[in-house]
């Protein structure tokens, strides 16, 4: 395996010492070293995959020095906008250096939500027209290869590394960020969860709030048909409920998202309020962390999401830290003004013997299609 140490000076040797991106699992030791060692102007923790390009491209008009922008393979979706129509040689010419964790490779096992995505990772590159490789395990060729990505970057280029599970030794975050709050988001779920009403359905983000939903509904002897568990699409399960609450108005919806899913997308906020379903409960477990991918942090803490839902027109905002106040604010659901907000601060981190869906993805989508006919 290759130590971060030795990955990231071999890119500072090539004048790369500027980092933009979503982590990733496979990528959390080179993330957690990023983040021990450059400061916020060197390493910014992006929206989204391709605003992490954009910000590459400006770091380079403004210094002339590429910068290097890592991501999940899941994250190729939003960079196909910015590489097609911003650094490529026919458009702007902006040489970018990327980083891209290979979930779900041909061949290893992974989740169904990277399956398809493991296989099209280098076909898409291909089309883009953006050469690459996979980044050898042994230090020596890995230097060879970051030679070749350097004179790649040197001709204006845009280069992929491509990342495979255990590249990397482990390295573990020194620069903590950690907050006071007390109520975890697993607790939160379980008090939210128990205040649905009958024909009340959920749609859940990607991580640990859908494994922490199935759970809990597992533990209560509960069935799972209420409940859309979206296990990839990251940032767009409050588009899935929306779409649900548009075409059913006599139930109540509710988006359980997270504080990085919701960033991700945060112009899908917009669209809810214009549209302003009177069944919709839009929740909000923040932490300030992509727990999900290595815990690196978020700005969720440092923004007003509530702000934000009043200024793009929700019709109730509501933020809680702690039960008894998650409680009393429950205790109105049913006189809810909806569209609502519903931010709930908690803290960071999970139970290590969390478990995954023993249900398939298309399972999930054929039990909620059953409650939604009733």
């Amino acid at each position: 395996m290759i130590r971060p140490e030795f990955f990231i000076e071999a890119l500072r040797e090539k004048g790369i010492d500027c980092f933009a991106g979503v982590p990733d699992s496979l990528l959390k030791n080179i993330c957690a070293y990023i983040t021990d060692y450059f400061d916020a102007e060197h390493n910014i923790i992006a929206a989204n995959e391709g605003a992490a390009v954009g910000l590459a491209a400006g770091h380079y008009l403004a210094t002339g020095q590429p910068a290097c922008v890592y991501m999940q393979n899941s994250g190729e979706g939003n960079i196909i906008n910015p590489l097609a129509s911003l650094t490529d040689q026919e458009v702007y010419n902006i040489p970018v250096l990327l980083l891209i964790g290979w979930r779900g490779r041909p061949g290893i096992h992974d989740e169904p939500q990277h399956v398809k995505q493991g296989k099209v990772t280098t076909g898409l590159l291909n089309v883009m027209g953006v050469n690459y490789e996979v980044l050898s395990k042994e230090e020596d060729k890995a230097a060879k290869q970051i030679d070749k990505a350097a004179k790649a970057l040197a001709n204006k280029e845009v280069f992929a590394l491509v990342i495979e599970k255990d590249t990397f030794e482990e390295y573990k975050l020194q620069n903590v960020e950690v907050n006071d709050l007390t109520m975890s988001r697993e607790e939160a779920i379980q008090i939210v969860t128990a205040a649905l009403g009958e024909k009340d359905c959920i749609v859940s983000t990607t991580g640990m709030i859908s494994r922490e939903l199935f759970e809990y509904r597992a533990a209560m002897n509960q069935g799972h048909e209420r409940d859309f568990l979206t296990v990839g699409s990251m940032g767009h399960a409050s588009q899935i409920a929306l779409g649900i609450a548009l075409a059913q108005p006599d139930r109540r919806v509710w988006c359980f998202d997270g504080d990085g899913a919701a960033i991700m997308h945060m112009g899908s906020m917009a669209i809810v309020a214009n549209k302003a379903p009177k069944n919709y409960v839009h929740v909000v477990f923040n932490n300030g962390a992509h727990d999900s991918v290595g815990g690196q942090p978020t700005v969720g803490l440092k923004i007003d999401l509530p702000a934000v839902a009043k200024a793009v027109g929700y019709k109730a905002i509501y933020s809680v830290d702690n039960k008894a106040e998650l409680e009393s604010v429950l205790a109105k659901v049913n006189s809810f003004v909806s569209p609502t907000l519903l931010e709930i601060k908690v803290k960071k981190g999970n139970r290590k013997d969390l478990g995954r869906p023993t249900t398939t993805p298309i399972q999930n989508k054929e039990a909620l299609m059953d409650f939604l006919k009733k």
